[in-house]
């Protein structure tokens, strides 16, 4: 498994309005194509991990995805 590409995102937990941030890491594996990594938690110390398989279209979109769009895969 190779690391493609990796980002940092940071928001707004509603409940505390402290700043916090989520992880996002893109990984390539030969036998099941691109896996995307999510891991972010609030204020409450709790950390909420999401594993996604990807094919090939969507892993450009989110290599892709503008600033502003960032985090998408989160809702």
């Amino acid at each position: 498994m190779q690391l493609v590409s990796s980002r940092t995102i940071s928001f707004i937990d509603v409940p505390s309005l402290a700043v916090c941030e989520a992880k996002e890491a893109l990984l390539h594996d030969e036998s099941r194509g691109f896996v995307l990594y999510l891991s972010g938690g609030g204020s409450s110390s709790v950390t909420e991990e999401r594993v996604f398989f990807l094919e090939l279209r969507e892993a450009l979109v989110w290599l892709n995805e503008p600033a502003e769009d960032q985090g998408s895969f989160w809702v």
